[in-house]
């Protein structure tokens, strides 16, 4: 997979003794499982051992926020998690009210938990934007999960 040019300006560092949670939508699943491809792969690359990511699947982005609390109050809380969903505009402003509460929801956790919450919540206008968005050197999955280790790792 190729990287991003967001994460292709990272220097990737080891993370190897780093545990991360992802939680990811099931809506748009055919966006979002290429979003999750995108941050395991990242993840690989700096050395996340396999058994130190935990994934939760949640039904829509709404549930996103949800998920990680669920990861934060679990019995090892992870050292950076990666929210991945995808919310496309329709005919109504429902798109907006999912995308402010997701942001809202995410900040809220990572100042309160004091750990590293990745935005990889896509906002496209058309699936055809979403699958650009998710796929090769525009995968927001791999600049998601860079973003998460980044933090992670901040001295």
């Amino acid at each position: 997979m190729q990287r991003s040019h967001y994460a292709k300006a990272v220097k990737v560092r080891d993370a190897s003794h780093l545990s991360v949670g992802i939680v990811v939508s099931e809506f748009n699943a055919d966006v979002t499982e290429r979003l999750l491809t995108g941050a395991l792969t990242t993840l690989r690359q700096w050395g996340v051992k396999e058994k130190n990511i935990r994934t939760i699947r949640v039904p829509g982005s709404f549930e996103i926020p949800y998920g990680c609390t669920k990861l934060l109050s679990g019995k090892k809380k992870p050292d950076a998690i990666v929210a991945l969903g995808c919310v496309i505009k329709g005919e109504t402003e429902h798109d907006r009210y999912i995308s402010h509460a997701v942001a809202a929801g995410i900040t809220t956790l990572t100042i309160n938990y004091k750990v590293p919450i990745a935005f990889g919540v896509i906002t496209p206008n058309s699936l055809t934007q979403a699958r650009v968005r998710s796929t090769g050197k525009h995968n927001k999955g791999v600049e998601a999960a860079t973003a998460a280790l980044t933090c992670a790792l901040l001295p």
